[in-house]
């Protein structure tokens, strides 16, 4: 007999567009209706439905973190699968129902271990799917390193390229490179040809670098702003190119640190709402209850939404996570749908691996998140499951 469940009463963004007080139906693990509270009551339902009232909560597709490095005490970096395990089990509670573990460059033989830690973590995830690695290199520019460890960085080798996707069991989702690197318009076409989305990031590219990287298929770029060639009236370098050309999406951090405001609203003028991509870039220490604080091998400390390394207060990374970066965007003056946007079905369209989630829409996969006026998470759903719950328990059929 088909399961059928019921969020009733809900403020539903389904992608497309807002419905209240409407009514998501679920039916054996996928959504199958979204109806008007007037509709819902012309409809008999099964005796064993289950209903949750959502009281006007916001429903969305789960958020999806398509750049995340670690939280909760948890890291890529560990090269352990109950590191990535950890990693899905708890970003429920922050409503992600699907990831892209993201791995910075390390010595040859860490990386490959972190790599493996993740393809064996596959398929037997507790929580948040995964939907493909994303490695951050180590194709990257010495340049622009940020926090990354330049002595890892490397030219481009295609045969280690070759090596990394047999690791992973052909499991790279998005790849981060400079794209003025020697031998990159190789890679990017043989990584296209692999289904591997290219971001330009970590880079000192020209502006002619970089439209040369985007006729090669580096459609994507990582945590716009930040560690790239800057924005100049004689050469508008890897921030002009991803501002003037429209077909190139981009990744936002949302934590008023690393990306001004204004420079978001500024990004929001000039590029499609649907090619903004909401990431958290999150370290290890994220959410950490309790315990020594590490990130990059070093103690830190948390200070105004960011982590800094505890010997000399230089910054250290992103302490977001998705419900946070979709509260500081409607704060920052952005309409709840379109940081849901950012958040959810936008990091899908950028992945696009045959991924049946992103939308509440009929025939998707039942992958969503819940939270109320305040952004406080009620419900995490994960193919029709729930995986995270901080509200009163569901009412049966007959009470309808």
């Amino acid at each position: 007999m088909n399961k059928t469940v019921i969020l009733r009463h809900a403020t539903i963004f389904t992608g497309v567009t807002v419905i209240e007080d409407s009514s998501v139906v679920i039916v054996d693990n996928k959504i199958s209706d979204v109806l008007s509270e007037k509709r819902f009551k012309q409809r008999t339902w099964p005796k064993d439905t289950v209903v949750y009232d959502m009281e006007g909560s916001w429903v969305s597709s789960g958020f999806v973190d398509t750049h995340i490095h670690g939280i909760n005490g948890y890291d890529t970096s560990d090269g352990e699968v109950d590191s990535i395990l950890g990693m899905s089990q708890t970003l429920v509670e922050y409503g992600v129902t699907g990831f892209c573990p993201t791995l910075y460059p390390q010595s040859d033989k860490e990386l490959i271990e972190a790599i493996r830690s993740v393809r064996v973590s596959i398929g037997i995830e507790p929580g948040a799917k995964i939907y493909g690695i994303h490695m951050e290199g180590p194709f990257l520019s010495k340049e622009k390193p940020g926090v990354l460890p330049s002595e890892n960085m490397k030219e481009v080798d295609l045969s280690l390229m070759d090596r990394y996707i047999r690791e992973s069991g052909n499991n790279i989702a998005i790849m981060t490179v400079a794209p003025e690197l020697k031998n990159m318009h190789e890679l990017a076409l043989y990584c296209t040809k692999k289904g591997i989305v290219l971001s330009a990031g970590h880079s000192n590219a020209t502006y002619e670098n970089m439209l040369e990287g985007i006729q090669a298929g580096i459609l994507h770029s990582t945590h716009f702003f930040n560690a790239m060639r800057r924005l100049h009236h004689r050469d508008p370098g890897v921030v002009g190119a991803i501002m003037i050309h429209h077909n190139v999406s981009c990744e936002i951090i949302a934590d008023s640190y690393h990306l001004h405001p204004a420079i978001i609203k500024l990004l929001r003028e000039v590029k499609p709402i649907n090619k903004i991509i909401l990431v958290t870039d999150s370290l290890k220490p994220t959410e950490q209850k309790s315990g020594i604080l590490i990130a990059n091998n070093e103690e830190v400390y948390y200070d105004e939404g960011v982590f800094k390394r505890k010997t000399d207060g230089t910054i250290a990374g992103s302490a977001l996570t998705m419900i946070k970066g979709v509260k500081n965007l409607v704060e920052m003056g952005f309409d709840v749908d379109d940081a849901l946007r950012m958040a959810s079905c936008n990091p899908v369209t950028v992945i696009s691996r045959q991924i049946e989630t992103g939308y509440i829409l009929p025939g998707r996969n039942a992958d969503i998140t819940s939270f109320d006026n305040e952004f406080r998470i009620k419900m995490t759903m994960i193919h029709g499951e729930i995986k995270y719950l901080n509200m009163d328990k569901p009412k049966k059929a007959k009470v309808l």
